[in-house]
C-alpha cells in the first residue's frame, strides 16, 4: 500500500479533476479500512487501461454489458496494491490478448469514477465510487480477440477519435476518454 500511495504522491495532475481526486484518494488510503477491496462498500480502487496499438494510434476497447457502452478495460484491485498489474490483468482477461507490455510504469492518469446500482450474479450491488488508476498499455493489433462474456460482449480496436464517437456514456466521453487521448498525443506524460 505504501508504493501506492508513493505512486500517487508523485503523481503530477493533469487538471482540477485529478488534483482533487488524488486529494480524496490519499485521504482515502489512510483512513478506510478495506480501501483496496470490495469489502469496502462505499469506495475501493480499481485499475484501468488506455490500451494501445504498437504504433498509438488505436485504442482497445470492449462493449461492456453492464454499461452497454463501448470501454476501456479495467476491473476491482480486489486487495492487490500493484495497480499496474491490475491493469494488465485486466485487459488480458477482457480482451484475450495476453502479450501486453507498459508503455511506462508511471500513472498516466487518474479519476474516481461513479458506479450505479447494479445486479451482478443476481445479487444487488449499491451505488459506489471506484478510486481509479489508469495506465497507458499496448500490445499487437495482431493478436486474436476474444470477449469475457459475464462481462463485455465485443473486442475492437478504434481509432483514437473513433473511440470516442464509439462510446455512448457522453460523461466517460467528454471528462475521461477525451483527456486520455490528449494527454497522449500531447506527450506531456513521457
Amino acid at each position: 500500500m505504501e508504493e501506492l500511495i508513493s505512486a500517487l504522491r508523485a503523481y503530477t495532475p493533469d487538471n482540477e479533476q485529478e488534483k482533487n481526486d488524488v486529494s480524496v484518494m490519499l485521504g482515502l488510503l489512510e483512513t478506510q479500512e478495506n480501501i483496496l477491496t470490495r469489502e469496502n462498500k462505499t469506495a475501493h480502487f480499481s485499475a484501468s487501461a488506455w490500451l494501445l496499438n504498437r504504433e498509438h494510434t488505436k485504442v482497445l476497447m470492449v462493449y461492456h454489458n453492464l454499461y452497454h457502452s463501448w470501454s476501456w478495460t479495467g476491473g476491482h484491485a480486489d486487495g492487490d496494491a500493484d495497480l499496474l498489474a491490475v491493469a494488465k490483468r485486466e485487459a488480458m482477461e477482457e480482451t484475450g490478448v495476453t502479450d501486453i507490455r507498459a508503455v511506462s510504469d508511471k500513472i498516466f492518469s487518474v479519476e474516481i469514477l461513479t458506479v450505479d446500482g447494479h445486479i451482478k450474479k443476481g445479487s444487488y450491488v449499491s451505488s459506489h465510487l471506484h478510486l481509479n488508476v489508469t495506465y497507458l498499455l499496448e500490445a499487437d493489433e495482431q493478436e486474436i480477440l476474444r470477449v469475457k462474456p459475464d462481462e463485455n460482449s465485443g473486442v475492437k480496436w478504434f481509432l483514437l477519435e473513433e473511440a470516442l464517437e464509439a462510446c455512448s456514456e457522453p460523461w466517460m466521453v467528454d471528462r475521461i476518454y477525451t483527456k486520455l487521448n490528449k494527454k497522449l498525443l500531447s506527450d506531456a506524460w513521457r
